[in-house]
């Protein structure tokens, strides 16, 4: 009998799980986690800080579920791993062997390294304990400063000022997200923000956070100023962890480095989801993934492996589809910012006269809050943004995800005044109905 050790029960942990489970039903497997709430939603702490869902509802397995898939977890954190000897040291519990390993051990908030940053009221949202812990500040803080320029720190703006919190957002830059959104985009996202009550602040860092008996006071921003506040939220991007790895010898970069079978550099050790800088044979590249469903298709594949039946993990167009400030967004495979250096890049907002076509609801013009932007490429679409309306997001995913020459119709996306819109749908909606044919004949 086969022991598998999963370490991690985040999504790529328990996604390899139910696929060992499946492919070795007499298999051991133990999951070793340092989390008290084992499998949960992350992408849904926004949701819960906000007050739309309760902690409940981000709770994703019962004790049934577990009971089903047969594993036996483990509370503790995992101070080391011995390659050579197959097993890894539990914190109290003591040393567990294994016979295949996998590290899902995810990621973690990049701390704010400010004088202060240790004070009580600094904040970050990484797990369902984190969330609570901005909660229970809330209730008896007037005011919040937020810092970072990614889609976690607005879920912290929108959050606490949705529980009555007074919320100032720092931008390091003249504005929010300059390394995914363009100008238009990105002043979408800070017009709805403003709306919500949260102040911008552009160009502003802290220096130094201020603190009595403890607890935050106030920040002084790098321009001198003092604000004074409660509660400093950060959200500055996230660091693979890959610390176990490094001290087992194992091969790291940004993240843990894998082959496309998820295999890392010591023999019967893998890695998926978060921590892991996966290799793709079609570029030759490596590179960290730090999204829900990439993450548990590598955990899937990782445990296809474990359980040796070979499969490679293919890294597809990335897609990630959020709600932002209120707008729904998808972002579908590089998009940039439509820099020189970048594929060209083709915007349209709402003056665009959108269309009634197959599959698809008119976007209403005159609205201020739908944007489509494309990167074009030689001869297939390289990325996608879709913000507001997105009926466009489908197909554009299977366009960029299958590589779909785009030649035909690629002069008219970049005339000028071009109906993007009706360009992709009546071209996609064209080739739908060429597999029609050819599934029919």
């Amino acid at each position: 009998m086969t022991r598998y050790v999963i370490v991690g029960t985040g999504v790529a942990g328990v996604a390899a799980m139910e696929t060992l489970r499946q492919n070795d039903p007499s298999g051991e497997i133990l999951a070793v986690t340092e989390d008290p709430h084992g499998f949960y939603s992350r992408p849904g702490l926004a949701y819960y800080l906000s007050d739309e869902i309760p902690a409940s509802r981000l709770i994703l397995f019962s004790k049934q579920d577990w009971k089903a898939l047969r594993v036996r977890t483990i509370r503790g954190r995992v101070e080391r791993i011995d390659p050579h000897t197959h097993k890894i040291m539990v914190h109290k519990a003591g040393p567990l062997a294994y016979d295949r390993l996998l590290l899902a051990t995810g990621s973690t908030a990049i701390p704010l390294e400010v004088p202060g940053a240790d004070s009580k009221g600094v904040v970050k949202l990484d797990t369902l304990e984190d969330a609570r812990r901005m909660l229970a500040l809330a209730r008896h803080v007037h005011t919040a400063v937020v810092v970072g320029g990614g889609v976690v720190s607005v879920e912290m703006a929108e959050g606490l000022a949705a529980r009555g919190v007074n919320v100032h957002y720092f931008l390091r830059g003249e504005r929010y997200w300059p390394r995914v959104l363009d100008e238009t985009e990105s002043r979408l996202i800070e017009g709805q923000l403003d709306r919500a009550g949260i102040r911008l602040h552009p160009c502003t860092e802290i220096a130094t956070i201020l603190s009595r008996r403890g607890k935050v006071t106030a920040v002084q921003t790098k321009k001198g100023d003092i604000l004074p506040c409660g509660m400093v939220a950060v959200g500055i991007g996230v660091d693979p962890r890959k610390e176990l790895a490094q001290s087992a010898g194992l091969k790291t970069d940004r993240g843990i480095l894998v082959d496309e079978f998820l295999r890392t550099s010591a023999a019967d050790i893998y890695a998926a989801g978060d921590a892991a800088q996966v290799l793709d044979p079609n570029t030759g590249a490596s590179q960290v993934e730090t999204l829900w469903l990439p993450a548990r298709r590598q955990g899937e594949t990782a445990a296809w492996n474990m359980a040796g039946r070979p499969q490679a993990y293919f890294r597809s167009a990335a897609t990630n589809v959020l709600r932002l400030a209120g707008l729904r967004l998808s972002i579908i495979g590089a998009v940039g910012n439509g820099k020189e250096d970048d594929p060209v890049s083709v915007a349209r907002g709402s003056s665009e006269t959108w269309l009634q076509l197959p599959n698809a609801i008119a976007m209403a013009a005159g609205s201020e809050l739908n944007h489509v932007r494309l990167m074009v490429g030689e001869r297939t679409l390289v990325g996608a943004l879709v913000l507001g309306e997105q009926k466009l997001s489908q197909p554009l995913q299977e366009l960029i995800t299958r590589q779909v020459d785009i030649t035909p119709i690629r002069a008219q996306l970049l005339e000028a005044g071009a109906a993007l819109g009706q360009l992709i749908m009546e071209y996609w909606s064209s080739l739908a109905g060429q597999r029609s044919l050819q599934n029919a004949a």
